[in-house]
């Protein structure tokens, strides 16, 4: 049997234009005569469309669409085409999330996803209904199981503990399935596609079935993913992945797989979260209309990483980058971002923020009076900053982009309309010794210092005092790291956090910052998902509580 996979770049909600992608790529993999031509989940719509589910306009545009592909494409072998389809019953959610098979000019049946997940980024269950009866298709001489995303992840051998008490999977193969295929929309994180390959790997060799698995590529607003789509052979052995975030067909003819393309990888966490984040800010900027980024740049890390990745998105004429020194900003700071820029090629103006501290100062000095100079001050001169940087994305018309790193975000430090100004948080889920880390594999990659030596060397600082660093409020990163991946990704509590040799102070003051800082992060732009539990649509922490932070 031969099959094509189209790992496909949807933009949600676009119905026309992601019927115009699947079209294409229908017609370009129909010449290779394939028996099936499968797509990824919610390949028409979009994934996640969320609540333009609840539309039903939508939903009935969305159907006419797929009917328009199927005649459009009558003369093409099937193909399984993810969309979402009306539930008609009294009972139940209003919709099913299926893989819909298309032949000879019509929709020919749909087979609904069973598992719906509502953890972390999901809530598949405020939109659909489950499964109900068999979901296999037999082509030929094949009886092919169908599975959407989530139905393979429940696996009783790969998984110490499983989230539903049903395998689809396994139900599939006592019907008789003697290929699998999985439609997917899995989101990125770092590390994932390993765990991902060995776990398909796994179900191909115990059932001792193929198994092809074709995943969504690129970013839609929080969410990237990643492509990879992959087949595995009845020995559970990788025969054919397709590449790592970009658009891609692959066609692979299970009796001969010896053609089959297996693109090579990179898993190494700096690489996946570069080619990430660059993808997540091309798609960010590209469907939300905009063309051009700007950024404040301060000379140091985070900035300078943030610069990196939108010029190698969005190219070096689409970027400009903003210095806005302040009496407390060193000469070295300066220096290093135009070495920056310089290094980038994008476009850099400086616009000095002295005066206007000084109106600021003037204004507010009646009021402040017989008060002594603190974080007000300080945060005055961020607050300052956003306001010039929003009015240039205004005048431009280009989307601003934030520079705060993941640690920082984590504890409050931070200003809100200040540094906290933009429209997307490109590092917001990247601590700050990733960043680091980054950006030195950067370097490394293009053999010269694209980041400024300097950069990556001097303590990290805000500047917005005289010898300030950020030590002075935190602890050393690499601790400050280590405490806030138990505590935020491991859901370890500050006493679990102890036991690991970690001062009780340092512990329980982080934790509590972290519980102070929820009212920002809820004002905060949207941040691109890389690590398992980031601060987006996955996280839903109370603001008014008491309860979470203690031991």
């Amino acid at each position: 049997m031969k099959i094509s996979l189209l790992q496909l770049n949807p933009t949600v909600g676009d119905l026309e234009g992601n019927a115009e992608k699947l079209q294409s790529g229908i017609r370009e993999t129909a010449t290779n005569r394939p028996d099936l031509i499968v797509t990824s989940e919610l390949a028409l719509p979009g994934y996640p469309p969320r609540d333009l589910l609840l539309q039903k306009k939508f939903i009935e545009r969305m159907w006419e669409t797929a009917e328009g592909i199927a005649e459009k494409c009558a003369s093409a072998p099937p193909v399984l085409l993810g969309l979402a389809q009306r539930n008609d019953a009294d009972t139940g959610r209003p919709l099913y999330n299926v893989a819909a098979l298309l032949d000879k000019g019509r929709i020919v049946s749909c087979f609904p996803k069973t598992l719906l997940p509502t953890y972390d980024v999901f809530d598949e269950d405020r939109y659909f209904e489950p499964a109900h009866g068999s979901q296999i298709l037999t082509l030929g001489n094949n009886s092919v199981g169908i599975s959407v995303c989530e139905d393979i992840w429940n696996d009783r051998d790969f998984w110490n503990k499983r989230r539903y008490q049903i395998d689809p999977i396994d139900t599939l193969v006592k019907l008789g399935a003697d290929l699998i295929v999985n439609i997917s929309a899995s989101p990125f994180t770092a590390g994932k596609q390993p765990v991902r390959e060995k776990m398909l790997a796994g179900i191909a060799k115990k059932y001792r079935v193929p198994i092809v698995y074709v995943n969504q590529v690129g970013g839609n607003d929080d969410l990237i993913f990643d492509g990879r789509s992959c087949v595995y052979d009845s020995s559970g052995a990788l025969i054919a992945r397709a590449k790592a975030f970009q658009e891609d067909f692959l066609t692979v003819d299970l009796a001969n797989p010896g053609s089959a393309i297996i693109f090579p990888d990179d898993f190494t966490p700096e690489s996946e979260i570069w080619h990430a984040l660059v993808l997540g800010t091309r798609d960010y900027v590209r469907k939300t209309g905009f063309k051009s980024v700007l950024l404040g740049l301060s000379g140091g890390i985070d900035s300078a990483l943030v610069a990196a990745i939108a010029t190698d998105a969005l190219g070096k004429e689409n970027v400009l980058g903003v210095m806005m020194p302040s009496p407390y900003s060193s000469q070295g700071s300066i220096d290093d971002s135009q070495v920056l820029a310089a290094n980038l090629g994008i476009r850099v103006i400086s616009l000095p923020i002295g005066t206007i501290m000084t109106e600021y100062e003037s204004v507010l000095a009646p009021e402040f009076s017989g008060r002594s100079r603190d974080i007000t001050e300080e945060n005055l001169q961020a607050r300052i900053r956003g306001t010039l940087l929003m009015a240039l994305s205004n005048k431009f018309g280009s989307l601003l982009l934030t520079t705060g790193n993941k640690s920082e975000i984590s504890v409050g430090y931070c200003t809100l309309y200040g540094d906290m100004c933009g429209a997307v948080g490109v590092i917001a889920d990247v601590p700050k010794c990733m960043v680091y880390r980054i950006a030195r594999w950067l370097n490394e990659r293009y053999r010269r210092n694209i980041i400024p030596e300097p950069i990556l060397t001097k303590a990290p600082s805000a500047e917005l005092r005289p010898d300030q660093t950020d030590q002075d409020s935190l602890p050393p990163y690499d601790v400050l790291d280590e405490i806030l991946c138990r505590h935020i990704e491991h859901h370890e509590s500050p006493d679990e956090i102890c036991t690991q040799g970690y001062p009780k102070d340092t512990v329980n003051s982080v934790a509590h910052r972290v519980k102070i800082a929820e009212f920002k992060r809820k004002q905060a732009a949207p941040g691109f998902k890389v690590t398992d539990r980031a601060f987006g649509t996955g996280w839903r922490m109370p603001i008014a509580s008491r309860e979470w932070y203690r031991g």
